[in-house]
């Protein structure tokens, strides 16, 4: 198979300065891209501002031979974002990829948690990478091509105690991801997210130091440099990848129970075996698929 390669491609990828989105900028730059590489440079709770996280990866992407340059800006403020976008468009003079990738850690246990803890969380992650897209989305539909990778994780998909902020932000991004794979489907924009677990600076307190090698992030980016491919024609999904293993995770719905003249409580009570029944299960592409059964059981 023939190298894949994005020569002529633009790319943003935020929180680039350390971790996944450094090596997702290089990888990219290595292929031939020209890059965006944005990182606030706070601390991993958002604490703080540098611009040299996104300078370091920029003279590491021009001292190998590539194409870069660096936006220290806010993906959570409007502002930010749509200078993340312009910088892409002053200096390479359009956009064709966004990996939002930015994410911070503010965790809590529920009972104990802040709603400034919890709206921080929001903001980079799930507001953050609406907001980018949303600064690139004109421009992607404009010239019928783009390629967008958001960034979720198994704490959204499965939960995570301690993480009731970081989850929730995290599975708000498949249903971000879904409907832009649905809006962009006529203009080939694809959309996916990935579920990474990877040994970062954020995840160095959860997983022991003996694993950076095994779950290094190197074992997660050749992932997202294919979704983000041209040759790519998934959109709409989700993947969980880490440590060399990437496998699809998918919304299914049970046959269930249906009673067309209403119910009771105690009809749910009697019925609860089949209510939960997985088997056989369907996968609804869209609401019009998973409300066919439902209409199909009222006719």
């Amino acid at each position: 198979m023939s190298e894949l390669r994005f020569d002529g491609r633009v790319a943003v990828v935020t929180g680039a300065g350390h971790g996944l989105g450094r090596r997702h900028a290089l990888e990219l730059a290595a292929r031939g891209a020209k890059v965006v590489v944005n990182d606030l440079g706070g601390d991993r709770s958002g604490a703080g501002a540098s611009a040299g996280p996104a300078q370091q990866v920029v003279d590491e992407i021009v001292g190998n031979g590539g194409e870069a340059v660096a936006s220290p800006d806010n993906v959570a403020t409007p502002e930010g974002a749509q200078a993340i976008v312009q910088a892409a468009l002053d200096r390479f003079g359009k956009i064709d990829i966004v990996v939002n990738n930015a994410g911070i850690l503010r965790d809590k246990s529920f009972k104990n948690m802040t709603v400034e803890e919890w709206d921080a969380v929001i903001a980079v992650h799930l507001r953050g990478s609406f907001l980018v897209t949303s600064a690139a989305w004109p421009h992607l539909r404009e010239q019928g091509y783009g390629r967008i990778v958001n960034t979720s994780s198994p704490a959204g998909l499965f939960g995570n105690f301690g993480q009731a902020n970081y989850s929730t932000a995290k599975m708000g991004l498949v249903g971000f991801t879904k409907t832009l794979a649905h809006e962009g489907a006529k203009y080939n924009i694809k959309a996916n997210a990935i579920a990474p677990v990877a040994w970062t600076r954020m995840t160095e307190d959860l997983l022991p130091a003996d694993f950076a090698e095994v779950l290094s992030v190197d074992k997660v980016t050749p992932l997202v440099a294919y979704l983000v491919h041209e040759s790519n024609e998934a959109s709409g999904e989700v993947y969980t990848v880490g440590g060399g293993r990437i496998a699809k995770v998918f919304v299914a719905e049970g046959p269930g129970w249906m009673s067309k003249d209403g119910f009771t409580v105690e009809d749910v009570a009697a019925n609860w075996e089949q209510i939960n029944a997985q088997d056989p299960y369907t996968l609804p592409r869209n609401v019009g698929d998973q409300m066919a059964p439902l209409i199909a059981g009222l006719q």
